[in-house]
């Protein structure tokens, strides 16, 4: 049976008192657990509006409805109105997931700042944000997280080589094809990576002819033919936990109809030797539908690996 991982990006103070509470019960109505990785610092989404100068974002914008989807308060956090602190505020929240028996992990400290500096960060800025974000969840959960996936899927070298240094069983930061050992500049990476596999929902929706109401059919072709290596699907607390919850139920029902086993992405993890994976040269690149560079995985790298350091 080829897996599915389910990873869901929770970003905002919304989407984690709103979407979180309605996506656990949507997926225990399908009898499916999945990843949560949690935004736990500040919201400050608002600020998101210095965006407006990078090449797409605007059209992803008018595609997806921005302001349906997040609400008018969230757009004003960090910049009208003061930002508020999601780990504190929905602790919570963040406990019943793991009550419930869905797997928890890290997304990043503050959605915004990751997303729009890890780019160009030096390591003290990376050190600093990751351990935040460290510090934050033990306080939520007692314990350190085992997983972290990046917000916007944006990274750096010093990001990659923290996964190592602190102690990820894994991490799933990056967009790709299969499961691999990341090698960045001839340096290998240690802490394997579970990439999205497969397209975003606001990537596709209002590209061609796909709308919300067939976009479910979409995915699902491209999932027709089954990975041996299975798929991770990246959904989002703020989209799926929402407007378009009911998208999401169609592809559950869909994919348990493929014959996929779904659950959090741990268990595509725990199904191989991570030191055994292909190690694949690592980098950023642009994808259809979304604005910027990010993680991407490359083609197997074939010679001489540097330790991490």
């Amino acid at each position: 049976m080829t897996r599915l991982g389910l990873k869901i990006d929770v970003d905002t103070l919304r989407g984690t008192r709103e979407g979180v509470p309605r996506l656990l019960a949507l997926l225990e109505k399908h009898g499916v657990r999945a990843t949560f990785l949690f935004s736990l610092g500040p919201d400050h989404t608002g600020r998101a509006i210095r965006r407006v100068f990078r090449k797409g974002f605007v059209g992803k914008v008018r595609r997806t409805s921005v302001v349906r989807h997040y609400g008018i308060r969230t757009l004003l956090y960090g910049t009208v109105l003061p930002a508020p602190d999601i780990g504190r505020r929905m602790m919570s929240v963040l406990r019943r997931v793991r009550g419930d028996g869905h797997e928890t992990g890290i997304h990043c400290w503050d959605h915004i700042r990751w997303q729009d500096g890890v780019a160009s960060a030096d390591a003290e800025w990376t050190r600093r944000e990751m351990h935040r974000a460290c510090e934050r969840y033990v306080e939520v959960f007692k314990q350190p997280s085992t997983t972290h996936g990046a917000a916007g899927w944006q990274m750096n070298v010093h990001a990659l080589r923290l996964t190592q240094q602190l102690g990820f069983d894994y991490c799933s930061d990056g967009r790709g094809t299969y499961p691999h050992l990341p090698v960045w500049h001839a340096e290998l990476i240690r802490c394997p990576q579970f990439p999205t596999t497969l397209p975003t929902l606001d990537e596709l929706i209002g590209t061609g002819n796909i709308t919300e109401e067939n976009v479910a059919a979409h995915v699902l072709e491209r999932t027709r033919e089954p990975l041996a290596t299975g798929h991770v699907f990246t959904l989002h607390a703020e989209l799926e936990g929402a407007r378009l919850s009911g998208v999401l139920d169609q592809l559950l029902t869909g994919w348990k109809a493929q014959g996929f086993e779904l659950g959090p992405v741990h268990l595509l993890r725990d199904a191989v030797e991570p030191l055994a994976l292909p190690r694949c040269e690592t980098g950023l690149a642009r994808i259809d539908g979304r604005a910027g560079t990010l993680l991407m995985q490359g083609d197997e790298f074939l010679g001489d690996v540097d330790a991490a350091r």
